[in-house]
């Protein structure tokens, strides 16, 4: 497992790297130390799992989160107790209290571990490609959306829905609709064409989610999304939707 360590302090860093090269099969691959530098390598060394300090000069953990198309398995370190509830909020892979533990290190390590075994088969045969690269954003990717004190990791197999609002895109995902800033038009270049389709100039529908459609005024269409969502497809891009989905 590719291990980058992401902290604004030297002697953390270094203190979690020694405690990381005495557990098998990890590899600490680098170290950034604030968030401009691990969006950087997190782009150029792709890693599996990042090891993230939440409180660091000018820019957090979370706002290196919120930055990035898709994100890596995090696990969160940090000194202060007040975070850890919106750490946990955040669904990570984990959270640890500095000073870091040892026993609590390898449990992260383990959940980690148990976690990418499932992804074993699927990937084994697949050429690695950085997370920030050219690759588009498919189904198995993971992005990370704030919306004011809670925050989620969300796989994009789960978000049924993106609608533009302004210069904000609503994120649709179980009951939850959270805004995140960034244009509609920008998203719609990062994400896989073979399971994302830009309806309208409003909406991008994820097609897995299509649960019935019909015929709509001047030749458009209305797409019913599962869990009842209806979004209608421009007469413009009707023709091409009619053609992915092979009707």
């Amino acid at each position: 497992m590719r291990a980058l360590v992401i902290d604004d302090e030297r002697l953390a860093r270094k203190e979690l790297i020694n405690l990381l090269s005495s557990i098998e099969d990890v590899e600490v691959i680098g170290e950034a130390v604030n968030v401009d530098d691990a969006k950087e390598k997190i782009g150029s060394l792709s890693p599996d799992v990042i090891f993230l300090d939440i409180q660091m000069p000018e820019k957090t953990g979370f706002d290196l989160l919120s930055e990035m198309d898709a994100v890596p398995d995090v696990i969160f370190t940090t000194a202060y107790d007040e975070f850890a509830l919106k750490a946990f909020e955040v669904n990570a892979l984990d959270y640890l209290l500095k000073p870091i533990e040892p026993s609590r290190l390898s449990e992260a390590i383990l959940k980690l571990k148990n976690k990418l075994k499932n992804k074993v088969d699927l990937t084994k045969d697949t050429e690695k490609v950085t997370i920030d690269g050219d690759k588009k954003l498919s189904l198995e990717d993971q992005v990370f959306v704030k919306d004011g004190d809670r925050c989620w990791f969300v796989k994009l197999e789960n978000v049924r829905l993106f609608e533009s609002d302004g210069n904000y895109i609503k994120v649709y995902f179980g009951n939850n609709k959270p805004m995140i800033h960034k244009s509609l038009n920008a998203l719609d270049e990062r994400l896989d064409e073979k399971s994302f389709f830009r309806a309208s100039r409003k909406h991008i529908i994820n097609l897995s989610w299509v649960d019935g459609i019909e015929p709509w005024f001047n030749g458009g269409l209305v797409v019913t999304l599962k869990g009842g969502d209806r979004i209608e497809v421009s007469r413009r891009q009707a023709a091409r939707f009619k053609d992915m989905m092979s009707l």
